[in-house]
């Protein structure tokens, strides 16, 4: 059972008489007591110990209480802060309250009444380590991440428990999601699991960035002379993989002639270089994904009905950010820490006007979005939180908020309410580049390709000038 003893208040106030009033009467109801006689003092203590509790004078030399109490809020301390006031400061204290000050007493001090805030006060951190501890116990049970990937979300443990599965398989498989949503980094999570192929290569091939010769070379090699710069053997990217992984990246984009090849190889395990007729055999394991409905693809007749039933062996589809939103604040903290690291700041997270907007945003260009967002905020930032005007761009999450309001869903079909921010959003950074569409892909996190297909799948290209 906790005592008074497991809590440390610090009393802050810069008459002597006060203060050592204070430091008597919770010392006798056995409570663990330190002293500052200014803000800035206090201050200092607050940086090198915990405190359950903080009670200050609301008028302070220089520092006052309030500023205090915004320099808690601000290092986001994990502290309760009690005011002390006259009469006539009620309504700077009531303003206070609004801020985050738990409560206010008035002077003179009643012992009772600090009593009885104290008691509330542990009763209510009571209560919250209580519920702290229970999902600890749940969360032990639920994994916050695995391998690269980040995420506590039921979505996130059903892709968990797959990779879990299909690591020590040889079977194909084939993960689907959205742009930006880690679909490598799964890829390389299965690779990393599967103990047999893991100390072996693993080789990713972005396919939608080569054209169909570059493609041909890159997977099977070439021999000298095959084509024009063929000046000498070259061999490729299964051969290079050995005994490990190839993951094909944006498979939608193989031609019908390299769909013919791919599936030669996915049946028999057999290829040959380009210009050369003896045939090689790879036991690379091999992953492939796509964002694009591959179905969709199979029934226009741009994708073999053979190849996808192959490919198809086992399916992970990664689900979009808006989908486990739940995970937005864990994968922020992540990309806040490792940017504040690589570019040597104090930032220690995201204030709660940017959290809420985050989780109202759509992010149509998922994980990767939010990367690049978190990056060039810590970049622009210069306080320890990150707050809304140090993105450079951030706008969009109000317009995009304006419009998921303005959407009347229920008379639209789930795929068009799922497409419409990515198309406003591809338009937005097209209108900001303008129509580079190199510089655009580059801000959006796709390649050329890639932004071409969607570019022509959104009917936008009206508005590119000639």
């Amino acid at each position: 059972m906790e005592t008074n003893k497991n809590y440390q208040i610090l009393v802050v106030d810069d008459e002597p008489l006060i203060r050592e009033s204070l430091y008597e009467i919770l010392r006798i109801e056995g409570y663990r007591v330190q002293m500052a006689s200014t803000g800035e003092s206090a201050l200092e203590k607050l940086k090198e110990d915990n405190f359950d509790i903080i009670l200050t004078d609301l008028k302070l030399p220089k520092m006052s209480g309030l500023d205090l109490l915004r320099k808690v809020k601000e290092y986001k301390w994990d502290t309760e802060l009690i005011l002390i006031t006259g009469y006539g400061s009620i309504e700077s204290a009531v303003e206070a309250m609004k801020e985050g000050a738990y409560d206010y007493i008035t002077k003179p001090i009643n012992d009772g009444e600090i009593k009885i805030i104290m008691t509330k006060i542990l009763e209510k951190r009571s209560i919250i380590k209580e519920n702290k501890d229970l999902k600890a116990i749940i969360a032990k049970e639920q994994r916050q991440s695995f391998c690269d990937l980040i995420g506590a979300s039921p979505s996130m443990q059903d892709v968990y428990r797959v990779i879990d599965s299909v690591a020590s398989s040889n079977a194909t498989i084939l993960i689907s999601g959205e742009s930006g949503t880690g679909k490598s980094m799964v890829a390389k999570a299965i690779h990393q699991s599967d103990k047999n192929r893991c100390g072996n290569p693993f080789i990713e091939v972005s396919c939608g960035a080569l054209s169909e010769t570059l493609l041909e070379s890159e997977l099977f090699g070439h021999v000298k002379g095959a084509f024009t710069g063929a000046i000498k053997d070259k061999e490729g990217r299964f051969e290079a993989a050995g005994n490990g992984t190839v993951f094909l990246d944006e498979i939608d984009a193989f031609s019908p002639n390299l769909q013919v090849k791919l599936l030669r190889v996915l049946q028999d395990g057999v290829y040959e270089r380009v210009g050369d007729n003896v045939s090689r055999k790879t036991k690379a394991r091999i992953i492939v994904a796509t964002n694009q409905i591959l179905t969709e693809l199979v029934e226009s007749g741009d994708f073999r009905e053979d190849l996808y039933y192959r490919i198809n062996v086992i399916s992970i589809r990664m689900p979009s950010l808006r989908e486990r939103k739940d995970d937005i604040e864990m994968i922020t903290e992540y990309f806040v820490k490792k940017y504040a690291a690589a570019n040597n700041k104090n930032i220690t997270g995201i204030s709660n006007g940017v959290k809420d907007l985050f989780l109202q945003y759509s992010w149509p260009g998922n994980i990767r979005e939010l990367e690049n967002a978190i990056e060039g905020a810590v970049i622009m930032s210069k306080g320890v939180v990150i707050e809304k005007d140090d993105f450079p761009n951030a706008d969009r999450f109000l317009a995009n908020k304006h419009t998921a309001k303005n959407v009347n869903s229920s008379e639209q079909p789930l795929k068009k309410v799922v497409e419409q921010p990515e198309k406003e959003h591809i338009l937005s950074v097209l209108q900001q580049c303008n129509w580079n569409r190199n510089k655009a892909a580059l801000v959006l996190g796709i390649n050329r390709t890639t932004l071409y297909n969607k570019m022509k799948k959104y009917d936008i290209f009206d508005n590119e000038p000639q």
